[in-house]
């Protein structure tokens, strides 16, 4: 944009020269022309003058209409004239030879200034479109800076809400992390203390219990999966399992890491219809994202992902479990 706007000012500068310069060649022209027709009208008048006088003493007639020829002002009115010059005595032809070229210096002269006017006057156009073009490129680059300006300082303000909002991220982020914290060392001190304890003889469920956890589980089949739902009608992973195994008197937290501590390990030889099975993104405990219920036969029933519906799969339908636990 600026280097537009600078063309079309040098434009304008140089169209206003150009209008300069025809202006002084008009008026001198002018002043030219003024003096070519003063000239010329002076020959004239020597020219009408030679002629009476040659009439008076009786000389030669052929300067009688050599006045009118004079005025006539183109090329063939000359070559009359220089006809009409030879026919006359000696003693006029100067005089009619410094009227002839008189006369064409005045033609020649009006036809320059006639000239010098009309460029003059096209250089006068020319500028004016000059400046036209470029108050319109000046304009458009004040409107292009405002709008620059304009996302400018939208740009300015959207980086300082995004800070705000990045610091109260990190904020939150760092509470979370602290919490997660927190969780974790909990989890180690009940590891420590279940490992200080002697373990209790693992006891298979209570047929009566796991009816009732396996047939919360089949009614709520078909039921849409929601993040954070825990039934009625919705249910995620562990909420699924939270709800069935308070049918069996199983107090579980809705959370999947927090069920498998709160439940004992077993082996997937050891597996029986109810148990949990979990699956880690890296292989530990903190690192549960996913809890199924075990129905037997290797198939379990789940509520899988955002989209999906509580449903019979195979066990190792995201691969090899992880751990496997009885509440």
């Amino acid at each position: 944009m600026n280097v537009r706007v600078e063309s079309a000012v040098e434009a304008y500068d140089g169209a206003a020269v150009a209008q300069q310069k025809a202006a002084a060649g008009a008026a001198a022209t002018s002043v030219a022309a003024r003096a070519a027709d003063t000239a010329e009208r002076a020959a004239r008048d020597l020219v009408g003058a030679l002629a009476a006088r040659q009439y008076r003493d009786g000389g030669t007639p052929q300067l009688a209409g050599f006045a009118g020829l004079l005025a006539a002002r183109d090329p063939h009115a000359a070559e009359l004239a220089t006809q009409a010059a030879q026919g006359v005595a000696q003693q006029a032809r100067g005089t009619l030879q410094r009227a002839v070229a008189a006369s064409a210096r005045a033609a020649l002269a009006d036809t320059a200034a006639q000239q010098a006017n009309t460029a003059a006057a096209a250089a006068t156009a020319q500028v004016a479109a000059a400046r036209t073009a470029a108050q319109q490129q000046l304009a458009a680059q004040l409107a292009q800076v405002a709008a620059l300006d304009a996302q400018h300082t939208a740009l300015l303000s959207g980086l300082a809400e995004a800070q705000r909002v990045a610091l109260q991220l990190t904020e939150a982020h760092a509470a979370a992390l602290a919490a997660q914290a927190a969780k974790l060392a909990a989890l180690a001190a009940q590891a420590q203390q279940q490992a200080s304890t002697p373990a209790a003889p693992l006891t298979p469920p209570t047929p009566g219990d796991v009816h009732s956890v396996l047939a919360f589980a089949h009614a709520a089949l078909g039921l849409p999966y929601v993040w954070g739902g825990a039934g009625p009608q919705n249910y995620d992973c562990s909420g699924l399992t939270m709800r069935a195994w308070q049918r069996a008197g199983v107090d579980l937290p809705h959370y999947a890491a927090d069920q498998y501590a709160r439940s004992h390990p077993v082996t997937y030889r050891q597996l029986q219809p109810g148990d949990l099975v979990f699956w880690s993104h890296d292989g530990s405990p903190q690192g549960i994202y996913h809890v199924a219920l075990f129905t037997g036969d290797d198939t379990i029933i789940e509520a899988p992902r955002t989209g999906d519906v509580v449903k019979t799969a195979s066990l190792w339908i995201m691969g090899t479990p992880n751990f496997y636990a009885r509440p």
